[in-house]
């Protein structure tokens, strides 16, 4: 490594000259800006769209899948309520609107000569980069358990095979057999989803007639993401059938065992479930965590009124991937996120002011088919960090009319969310 090499590190990591370098107006030698996005889900998707608005850049989105799958809206399926075909999407919308799509996987990125390294050896300079990566899944979180093992127990936690792999499995559940679900620690991708997942679980196998079935959820956690709606939704549709284990009742999870289909706690020992989901720790994407983005949590700081990232003001980390504050990892967020990266980071190439940061969540969880609750927050940066500046969440004992409207309320949100990122 050169001295220079060494000093213009050391420089970087001066707050002043970030600042600068992300303010100062951009001089293209030839041709518009560049933007790449590596990641086509929520975040990138969404970022792709709001450049657009500005002629001025040119954008370019790398993802290796030529088809999405909506992971966040995945539970419904499981439980029989949508078809697996309002889950999937394909790139073809935004290249009509004039985003370059690059169908390969972004192997490395070269912060220092500002470019992507592609799979088949290609290489995209960039001006401003964009991440959106998504998670990597903590393999050795769960003892017992490996990506040689996923076959056998299942995270369902991406798209594609898995979720396919989970419902199959799900379906093969006998009346009076035994799910267990291991649910992760915080930080996760999307909070109250493993919960979800258990109630919508619950309702395919009783609206199967398999109501003897038992799910019991292993949790690291004393508490979780809408936890009284959750349970009292469990005690009124599915009596008997979902058991929460906190982790002073449990005495924590000590190992799995993917060829007999155990688990075993510090209380008691799960033998021959029917179906074990294991949902492991999780970390930013290994292409995020690769080019020295993220710190010892495993995710990427970011500057809390921009994206910016923490360690390189020249790219934007968004989405699930990210961690600055209050904010959870959410498909909403990501394209919160998304708006306010894209305005940061026209405000940096153009010199203009940028507009002060706002973000929002919204949740929505099925208990059963017409039975919905939600969290929602608004966040602003405050003293460095993406704070929560209001919240709001459901209330136990609503009337059905209104968890039904919040079954419409999410089902329009969708309709919209994946209009705006694919069509």
């Amino acid at each position: 490594m050169t001295r220079a090499g060494v000093s213009r590190r050391a420089l970087l990591g001066g707050s002043a000259l970030a600042a600068a370098l992300l303010c100062a107006p951009h001089v293209a030698a030839q041709g518009k800006p560049r933007v790449v996005i590596v990641g086509g889900g929520a975040g990138g998707t969404n970022a792709a769209r709001a450049l657009l608005r500005d002629s001025r850049v040119e954008v370019t989105l790398v993802e290796p899948e030529p088809r999405y799958v909506a992971v966040f809206h995945s539970n419904l399926w499981l439980g029989g309520i949508i078809d697996f075909a309002a889950l999937e999407f394909g790139y073809e919308g935004l290249a009509r609107a004039g985003v370059r799509v690059v169908p390969q996987r972004a192997d490395a990125i070269d912060r220092e000569r500002r470019e992507v390294r592609l799979a088949d050896g290609g290489r995209l300079p960039y001006d401003r980069l964009i991440l959106s990566p998504g998670i990597d899944l903590d393999y050795d979180s769960v003892p017992g358990w490996s990506r040689a093992a996923e076959t056998a127990m299942p995270h369902a936690w991406k798209g594609g095979a898995q979720l396919r792999l989970l419902k199959e499995r799900l379906d093969q559940v006998p009346d009076g057999g035994l799910i267990v679900i291991t649910a992760p620690p915080n930080p996760f991708r999307c909070p109250p989803a493993p919960y979800e997942r258990a109630s919508m679980m619950a309702h395919r196998l009783k609206s199967t007639g398999r109501g003897g079935a038992r799910i019991v959820i292993v949790d690291p956690k004393p508490k979780f993401s809408m936890q009284g709606l959750f349970q009292e939704g469990w005690e009124g549709h599915y009596p008997g059938m979902v058991e929460w284990m906190a982790p002073d009742i449990s005495d924590g999870l000590v190992s799995v065992d993917p060829a007999t289909g155990t688990v075993v706690t510090g209380f008691e020992t799960y033998k021959e479930a029917a179906l074990v989901n294991v949902i492991p720790a999780q970390k930013a994407g290994g292409i995020a965590r690769q080019a020295g983005l993220a710190d010892a949590s495993g995710w990427c700081p970011v500057d809390a009124g921009s994206m910016a990232s923490a360690l390189d003001p020249s790219v934007f980390v968004i989405g699930d991937a990210a961690i600055g504050g209050d904010i959870p990892k959410s498909a909403f967020a990501a394209g919160s996120q998304a708006q306010v990266a894209a305005r940061a980071l026209f405000a940096g190439l153009f010199g203009a002011a940028a507009p002060s940061a706002s973000y929002a969540s919204t949740c929505w969880s099925l208990i059963t088919a017409d039975d919905a609750v939600k969290v929602s927050g608004l966040y602003r940066p405050e003293d460095g960090r993406i704070r929560e500046v209001e919240g709001t969440v459901s209330a136990a004992g609503e009337p059905p009319a209104l968890r039904r409207r919040l079954r419409e309320e999410n089902a329009d949100w969708y309709r919209a969310m994946v209009a705006g990122m694919f069509g």
